[in-house]
C-alpha cells in the first residue's frame, strides 16, 4: 500500500488527485476497477438530485422554525432581559425572530411588501390566499414588526398547537386557533388580525391555477362585522411557485378529508419571487351580512390574483423574476 501512496506522486507523469484516491481506495477495499462504481455512484447521484432536493429544502424551513423555538425557550428564561421590556415579555423576542425571518426572505426570495398604506391605522382583519407554506405571511409580519412595530395575529389550524415545541412559539407570536370570541376580542383590542378561510385545504389542494377554495365559509367576515373592522385583503405573487404539494393525488385528498391532518407531501424550497399585495379595505358596513361581506372579500382576493399572478404559474419564470432588477409597481 505505501508503494501505491509513492506512485502517486513519484516522477514527473504523476497521477490526478481522483486517480490517486481511487487506487487507494482499490487497495483498502480489496475491489477492482472501484472507479466505475464511484463513476456509477455519482451519476446516480447526478441524477436524483433534483428530486432529492426539492424535499430537502422544505426541511431547512423546518429547522429554521425550531431554532426560532429554541431561542425564544432561551429568552424566556432570561428574568433580566423579560425585565428590561416589562410592557411587553416578548418584545425583545419578536424584534430579534422578525429580523430573522425578514432576512431570510430578503435573502432567498427577494421579498417585497406593496400596499402598507392600505392597512388601518387601528385594528382590521387581514384576509389572505393561503399558499402550500404560510412563508409568505411569516414574512409579512415580519416586515411590519420591523417597519411599523405592529404586530399581526393569525389564526392557525388546530393541528398547528399539536406540533412538538410549538407552543411558545404560538404565545410568543399571537397566534389564535378561535373561537370567534377570541377573535373579536383581539381586534376590538386594536390589534390586526389576519385569516386564510382556505386553510389547509387551500393549502394542500389549491395549485398553480391559484383557485381560490373557501367553500361556503363566512366565520371571518362574521368576525370582522362582530368587532366592527374593515377587511384588508391579501395576496403574495409566486406563493404557488416557492413550494408545491401533492394534493393531486386522490387518495390523500380523500385520506385528508377523513382524518383532516396535513398528510400531502410538500416540495421546493425554491428562491422564487414574493412580492405580498395589501388591497384596498373594505369598510365595515353594518347593514351587509356575513354572506354578502364573504363574497365580497373573495372577490376582492381573486382580483389581487388576477392582476398580480400569470395563470398558470411557473416555477422557471418566477425564478427569473427573482434576478430581474425591476420593482413591480403596485
Amino acid at each position: 500500500m505505501t508503494g501505491g501512496n509513492e506512485s502517486c506522486t513519484a516522477g514527473l507523469t504523476s497521477m490526478s488527485y481522483l486517480t490517486c484516491l481511487t487506487y487507494i481506495l482499490e487497495e483498502w477495499t480489496g475491489v477492482e476497477d472501484i472507479g466505475d462504481y464511484l463513476s456509477y455512484a455519482f451519476y446516480i447521484l447526478w441524477l436524483l438530485f433534483p428530486l432529492v432536493t426539492v424535499f430537502i429544502l422544505p426541511g431547512v424551513i423546518i429547522v429554521l422554525f425550531y431554532i426560532s423555538i429554541i431561542w425564544l425557550h432561551i429568552y424566556k428564561r432570561k428574568n433580566e432581559i423579560k425585565e428590561a421590556y416589562s410592557h411587553d415579555a416578548w418584545a425583545g423576542a419578536r424584534e430579534v425572530l422578525a429580523t430573522v425571518w425578514d432576512g431570510h426572505g430578503r435573502l432567498w426570495h427577494g421579498y417585497e411588501l406593496h400596499g402598507v398604506e392600505n392597512l388601518p391605522e387601528g385594528p382590521g382583519l387581514v384576509v389572505f390566499y393561503h399558499g402550500a407554506t404560510p412563508l409568505d405571511y411569516i414574512y409579512f409580519s415580519a416586515r411590519l414588526y420591523i417597519t411599523m412595530k405592529r404586530l399581526c395575529s393569525v389564526v392557525a389550524d388546530n393541528f398547528v398547537f399539536r406540533l412538538p415545541g410549538f407552543r411558545v412559539l404560538v404565545e410568543a407570536v399571537g397566534v389564535l386557533h378561535g373561537p370567534k370570541e377570541a377573535c373579536v376580542r383581539t381586534l376590538e383590542s386594536g390589534d390586526l388580525l389576519a385569516i386564510a378561510p382556505g386553510g389547509l385545504r387551500e393549502a394542500l389542494f389549491s395549485d398553480e391555477t391559484y383557485t381560490v377554495l373557501w367553500s361556503d365559509r363566512k366565520g371571518f367576515a362574521q368576525v370582522a362585522i362582530d368587532a366592527k373592522v374593515p377587511i384588508i385583503p391579501m395576496f403574495t405573487q409566486n406563493v404557488r411557485e416557492g413550494f408545491r404539494t401533492l394534493g393531486g393525488i386522490k387518495i390523500l385528498r380523500s385520506l385528508y378529508e377523513r382524518i383532516r391532518l396535513p398528510v400531502v407531501p410538500i416540495y421546493g424550497g425554491f428562491p422564487v419571487k414574493l412580492r405580498t399585495f395589501i388591497g384596498e379595505p373594505i369598510p365595515y358596513e353594518p347593514n351587509v351580512t356575513a354572506e354578502e361581506l364573504a363574497a365580497k372579500t373573495k372577490a376582492a382576493v381573486q382580483a389581487l390574483i388576477d392582476k398580480h399572478q400569470k395563470i398558470p404559474g411557473n416555477i422557471f419564470r418566477a425564478l427569473m423574476e427573482r434576478f430581474q432588477t425591476q420593482k413591480k409597481e403596485d
